[in-house]
């Protein structure tokens, strides 16, 4: 950690969308997708923040969005009525990058889940990020499906 101040997990607010965009931006894949400033970010945010099966969270250190993931809560018929929580847009800043931040956060996403009842956690991570795939198997999590996305 840069201060040696241990972030604080919390629900992100409107004034906090600018730094979530940044750290959504400061990656190989997220540099060509991300338009930091366009003011769908403000739109989006207000529509996750409406939701309440929504929680875009941040890790803040000294003032500062140093982390942040979005947790989704999603009802489902299936394995008899079970909620299951999607975890996606895990981020955390390059100058916290290495200190355990983005696993503190993932354990506060799945205690969340657990809170609300979920009986799993679920995300997918882009194939190319192979050093996630090692992150997250590390937490526990399985490869146990075959992701599939249609751009529209």
């Amino acid at each position: 950690m840069s201060s040696g101040v241990e972030p604080e997990f919390r629900r992100a607010r409107a004034a906090d969308v600018t730094a979530i965009v940044a750290m959504l931006a400061d990656d190989q894949l997220g540099a060509g997708r991300e338009r930091p400033g366009d003011p769908a970010y403000q739109e989006a945010f207000a529509a996750l923040d409406a939701d309440p099966n929504q929680l875009l969270l941040v890790a803040e250190a000294d003032g500062e969005v140093v982390g942040t993931l979005q947790l989704t809560f999603i009802p489902g018929l299936s394995r008899l009525g079970m909620w299951r929580a999607q975890i996606e847009a895990v981020r955390v800043s390059k100058h916290q990058r290495g200190g355990g931040l983005g696993q503190r956060m993932v354990e506060f996403a799945i205690a969340e889940a657990r809170s609300r009842g979920c009986g799993l956690v679920q995300l997918t991570t882009d194939a190319s990020r192979e050093h996630a795939h090692r992150f997250y198997e590390r937490l526990g999590f399985v490869a146990s499906h075959v992701g599939m996305k249609l751009a529209l």
